[in-house]
């Protein structure tokens, strides 16, 4: 069930109201009792629970690293990886 965030243009009361979609709008304010309480255009918020696919498709791919240079030395024998 959606939840609406509300706020009233007389006194300034905000609430956030579960509600089916089906429901009418509120339109009285429970704190003031004006008819000028509306619902507030609010971002959507979303959890995605359980496990599998959002584990890994909505993560972010860390950059790879770049490989190091190989040491001016590398083929004489002088650097640790010829050794």
């Amino acid at each position: 069930m959606p939840i609406y965030a509300y706020k009233c243009a007389a006194c300034g009361f905000e609430q956030d109201v579960m509600q089916k979609m089906a429901d009418a709008e509120l339109s009285v304010c429970p704190q003031c009792n004006k008819e000028s309480f509306s619902k507030q255009l609010t971002a959507a918020g979303f959890q995605l629970k359980g496990n599998g696919y959002y584990a890994t498709d909505f993560k972010n791919a860390s950059p790879a690293k770049p490989e190091a240079a190989p040491s001016p030395a590398c083929g004489t024998g002088a650097c640790p990886a010829c050794v």
